[in-house]
C-alpha cells in the first residue's frame, strides 16, 4: 500500500526504513508475529551498511509491549543510532515514510466537491486520479489532446 500511495503521489519512500504489519480496509495496522527477529535482522543489515540514524524500522503499536530485543538494538536506539517507530495508522506510516503529512478530509465545498488537505500524501495521489480520470474521459469522447 505504501508504495502505491508512493508512487501515485510521486513521493520517494526514505529508503533505510523497513516496515511489518498487516494492515485492515479501515487502515489500522494489525499485529505480526517475529517482531523481534525482524527488528533484529532490519538491523543486522544496516549495521553492516553503516547506521546513520535515520534507519529503523515501523512496527504496529500492537506489538510494541511484546518486543524483546537484544542489547546491541537496545543501545543503538537509545544512542539514537537506529530507529523504531509503533504506528497505528497508515496514515502514521506514510507520513514516516515520506515526510509529508497523510492529509484529512476537508468538508464538501459549496460547489459539491471535496478534497485533503493541500500539498499533502492524500491530496497529490487524489490529483494524479483524477487526472487518471480525465485522461480516461478524453480517451472515450475521443477527445485525446495531451
Amino acid at each position: 500500500l505504501y508504495a502505491i500511495l508512493s508512487g501515485l503521489s510521486r513521493l520517494p519512500i526514505h529508503q533505510g526504513i523497513a516496515v511489518t504489519g498487516s494492515v485492515n480496509q479501515k487502515g489500522e495496522i494489525q499485529p505480526v508475529g517475529a517482531i523481534n527477529e525482524k527488528i533484529e535482522g532490519f538491523y543486522e543489515v544496516c549495521l553492516q551498511k553503516g547506521l546513520t540514524g535515520k534507519q529503523g524500522v515501523i512496527i504496529p503499536a500492537a506489538n510494541q509491549q511484546r518486543l524483546m530485543l537484544n542489547d546491541d538494538v537496545v543501545q543503538a536506539v537509545k544512542n539514537g543510532d537506529f530507529r523504531i517507530w509503533a504506528i497505528q495508522s497508515i496514515d502514521e506510516g506514510i507520513e514516516i515514510l515520506t515526510g509529508v503529512k497523510a492529509g484529512k478530509l476537508l468538508p464538501v465545498t459549496e460547489d459539491g466537491k471535496q478534497s485533503f488537505e493541500s500539498g499533502s500524501v492524500y491530496d497529490k495521489v487524489n490529483n494524479r486520479l483524477l487526472q487518471f480520470s480525465d485522461a480516461i474521459h478524453r480517451l472515450r469522447s475521443g477527445k485525446n489532446d495531451s
